[in-house]
């Protein structure tokens, strides 16, 4: 018998069916965010990365160049099996030279060889408008500033990603999760904070006001605790946020580095999902803080899928990657930290969970606690190996991301 046979027969006897696991794994998308590439310095500003977040390292070889960095997504897609859609910012509009579009000018135009791009692979997208590292980010802020040019700037920047995600929905065939997270902040103790949340109110107020179609642009609204020269406040709290998004019938999109260490995101996903019937994710892996590391096969990211399973919300839940290291090769870390999400998610498909939440029902938590011990250490790493063999993706995938640093990355230096 061999490896994944047997695993099979050991989750057979709790009542689990990993065909069932696998045949759901595949069909569940992970939206990989492009800007672990190119350290999220994007294409349309040279302007170094500023507004609250930072990347730190500087490993040879990242892309400078969007043929550089289409080439990187691809091969990292040659090594991720399952299904894909691609997470843009707008910084990562393609501007032809001549051309001096702003980001409150771009249009579907700049996203044209993206789009022939995910034709090609057979990815959806997801699109983020870019509220950072531009020089109209005065004094740090977007849309909340106090200078009425600069607010307008950025809402019109926000009403424009709305158009152009309708036309990647339109162009693709499947739906666009547009993000609006900005980092808008106190480095120091505010004089005012309701000033700066009204004002967002506000600018969110006037970018929804343009007519979308709400079947193919699903808009979320993404809180954080703080950022790098803005600790003491943020104006898009958690509070805000949520209370937004449920007063405008938008996604709330959760960022698992975007709360304080002590909270869980895992924790949040029931209780949201009981008064918004979709919402989005940036799966992440913070250090101390919201530092964007590279997602790993952990206990909260297991969690969060877990969670996601338990609560039957594989569609209603869109997950996507959001970490850049910049202090190892780039693809090793694009693909080592989708593969972690899948890993962890077939994780949660392999949970006899029905058993385990009457065990919880009948109070017998001494079971409860010992079953799900048990099944830390059954054979997910087989039935894991046997997912990849069938998607024809190789399991040992060092070897091929230095073939290509040897031939592609070493060139660029």
């Amino acid at each position: 018998m061999d490896r994944y046979e047997s695993a099979k027969e050991m989750y057979a006897s709790y009542g689990i069916d990993t065909e069932a696991a696998l045949s759901k794994l595949k069909e569940v998308p992970i939206s990989l965010h492009c800007w672990q590439g190119d350290d999220v310095i994007g294409f349309d500003s040279k302007q170094a990365l500023s507004g609250g977040i930072q990347t730190t390292g500087n490993y040879p070889g990242k892309a400078t160049t969007p043929e550089e960095l289409m080439a990187d997504i691809e091969k990292v897609i040659s090594l991720v099996p399952g299904r894909l859609k691609l997470n843009l910012h707008a910084s990562y509009a393609i501007i032809e030279e001549g051309d001096h579009a702003d980001r409150d000018s771009i249009s579907s135009k700049h996203f044209e060889k993206w789009v022939a791009f995910a034709k090609k692979h057979h990815m959806g997208f997801d699109f983020n408008p870019t509220f950072f590292s531009h020089p109209k980010m005065k004094d740090g802020l977007s849309l909340t500033s106090p200078d009425e040019e600069t607010r307008k700037f950025w809402v019109e920047h926000g009403k424009r990603c709305i158009e152009i995600s309708e036309y990647l929905a339109g162009e693709t065939g499947m739906p666009v999760v547009m993000n609006i997270w900005i980092p808008d902040g106190m480095k120091d103790i505010p004089g005012d904070r309701m000033g700066p949340r009204a004002r967002y109110k506000q600018s969110l107020d006037e970018i929804l006001s343009i007519p979308y179609d709400k079947s193919k642009v699903l808009v979320c609204l993404e809180s954080k605790v703080f950022g790098i020269g803005f600790e003491s406040y943020t104006a898009g709290s958690s509070e805000f946020c949520m209370n937004y998004v449920m007063q405008k019938g938008i996604l709330p999109l959760m960022d698992n580095g975007h709360y304080h260490p002590t909270e869980v995101v895992s924790d949040k996903i029931s209780a949201m999902l009981l008064f918004s019937d979709k919402l989005a994710l940036h799966v992440t892996r913070g250090v101390r803080w919201d530092s964007d590391h590279v997602v790993l096969y952990d206990d909260e990211t297991k969690e969060i899928m877990k969670e996601i399973v338990r609560c039957d919300a594989l569609d209603r839940v869109f997950i996507a990657t959001d970490y850049f290291d910049a202090s190892i090769n780039r693809i090793a870390a694009w693909v080592t930290g989708v593969r972690s999400v899948q890993k962890a998610l077939l994780f949660a498909l392999l949970q006899p969970n029905a058993t385990l939440k009457a065990l919880q029902d009948e109070g017998r938590f001494t079971e409860l606690m010992a079953l799900q011990e048990e099944l830390k250490t059954m054979p997910i790493g087989d039935v894991w190996t046997e997912y990849l063999k069938r998607e024809g993706i190789v399991s040992a995938y060092i070897p091929e991301i230095k073939a290509y640093e040897e031939k592609i990355l070493k060139e660029r230096m």
